[in-house]
């Protein structure tokens, strides 16, 4: 499975809480989560007795043998993710982690996929990567004698199988809803309306997992247990929800080319450094400017005067204080070209928050000022 975070850093600091670092592939940091440990646990005992089965006698050694096929069964989940994190980074992204975890593993991309050919190599290659190392443990299943090395193989053709086909079925968050999505992509030219599609196959196949024990119990005559509806549970949730997210999150990216910079600034009154704060808001309330920037003498804009500051300080005190002491220096990220617009804005805004950020035409003249609270608001509107 990949995931693609709307920013990351490759940064230590970054790593989540409950991880650990075994190690790295192709400068790729591999993690384990606490979760892991319970997830081996579980499979040790689970095949505990298919291997008293076949070493009867073992005793303890039976559940350090389920570890050790626990081990060998992660390292090939291993090998599916890291499938997707080396295409990722043939096609130019950056890979942040690979985090292995109680229901498998996770590739954090930084970025998503430009073009549908992108969306489909990173996530197909995942699941052809589990059925190839699942007939591969056939092909060395039939060569092995009777023993625990059989059993642990032929645990891992099976496992591996199983993983692929099942992460090919088309419904986020599996890699089938990733290649589903990549085909309506490339068939109606939309990214957004692909990962609704998916991930309304998402929600369907999290449905058709939790009917799993009434097909278990008719079907193929197996009573079910408290640890089968238990993990349909757990897998319809994760379903459900990882669907959900990503339809959520395409329905907001679906507003956003309507976020546009210019039409939402504010007129602006430029003013020296040095003019009395009480002088530049008449003079601004005479143009009816929504905000106010500093000036030097050449008339590069050095600071944004913070509309809050204005408010709260005393009718009294405005003659006697210049208008720089309220306003805010414009460092590195306050000022974004007046044609910015989209995901792009958005971006800008998370990278460095503030309340306003100064809009320069490519002539390099100031256009106006824009105001969060007012991309907030026409965010807002534009759901309705």
């Amino acid at each position: 499975m990949t995931q693609t975070p709307p920013q990351g850093a490759d940064k230590p600091a970054a790593r989540a809480p409950g991880t650990l670092r075994i190690g790295s592939i192709a400068g790729i940091d591999v993690l384990v989560t606490s979760s892991w440990f319970i997830i081996a646990a579980l499979i040790s005992f689970a095949i505990a007795p298919r291997i008293e089965e076949v070493e009867p006698g073992l005793g303890a050694l039976k559940y350090v043998a389920g570890l050790v096929f626990a081990i060998v069964l992660y390292l090939s989940v291993l090998m599916h993710e890291a499938s997707h994190a080396i295409v990722a980074q043939r096609f130019g992204f950056n890979v942040n982690s690979i985090t292995l975890h109680f229901l498998g593993g996770m590739t954090e991309i930084d970025g998503a996929a430009k073009r549908p050919r992108q969306e489909f190599w990173i996530a197909v290659v995942g699941p052809l990567t589990s059925i190839a190392v699942g007939l591969a443990s056939v092909g060395v299943w039939f060569l092995l004698p009777e023993g625990l090395v059989r059993v642990a193989i032929e645990g891992l053709a099976g496992a591996n199988l199983l993983i692929g086909v099942l992460n090919l079925v088309p419904g986020l968050p599996l890699d089938g809803g990733r290649v589903l999505k990549s085909i309506v992509w490339g068939a109606t030219g939309d990214a957004n309306r692909g990962t609704i599609v998916a991930g309304w196959g998402g929600r369907l196949t999290a449905i058709a997992v939790l009917g799993w024990p009434v097909i278990q119990r008719e079907v193929f005559d197996v009573p079910p247990t408290m640890f089968d509806y238990l993990l349909v549970v757990v897998l319809g949730l994760f379903l459900w929800t990882g669907a959900t997210a990503a339809m959520s999150h395409a329905k907001m990216r679906r507003r956003l080319p309507h976020l546009v910079a210019r039409p939402l600034a504010r007129r602006t009154l430029a003013v020296p450094e040095d003019t009395p704060l009480a002088e530049a808001v008449r003079r601004a309330q005479e143009i009816d400017a929504g905000s106010i920037v500093t000036v030097t003498s050449s008339g590069r804009p050095t600071g944004i005067v913070s509309e809050a500051a204005v408010l709260a300080t005393p009718d009294e005190r405005r003659p006697w204080i210049p208008v720089s002491t309220v306003s805010r220096t414009l460092e590195d990220g306050l000022t974004l070209p007046a044609t910015i617009a989209g995901e792009d804005l958005i971006m800008a805004i998370s990278r460095r928050p503030a309340d306003e950020y100064l809009l320069i035409e490519e002539d390099g003249s100031v256009m106006g000022v824009l105001s969060t609270a007012d991309v907030d608001k026409a965010f807002r509107e534009s759901r309705a």
